[in-house]
């Protein structure tokens, strides 16, 4: 009975890696878009100066589609 407690907790808290996991990658998905939002904001906002003016925005939306994409997770063996 003591194998299958241990089998058992071994498989939750694989479980739960796995959405800790999963949710965090899609935390910084929604970053992702947050930043998004506000640099088509700024784009409306400052017309043809937009080059200029939200440039730092635009560096650090294409710096987060590179580093926080929306990562699997292997399947899990039970």
């Amino acid at each position: 009975m003591a194998i299958d407690e241990a089998r058992t907790a071994e498989i939750k808290e694989k479980l739960q890696q796995r959405d800790t996991h999963i949710r965090e990658s899609w935390v910084k998905a929604m970053e992702a878009r947050l930043v998004r939002e506000e640099l088509e904001k700024c784009q409306k906002g400052e017309g043809v100066n937009h080059y200029e003016n939200c440039r730092w925005l635009a560096d650090k939306y294409i710096q987060m589609l590179r580093d926080n994409r929306v990562q699997g997770y292997k399947h899990i063996e039970i």
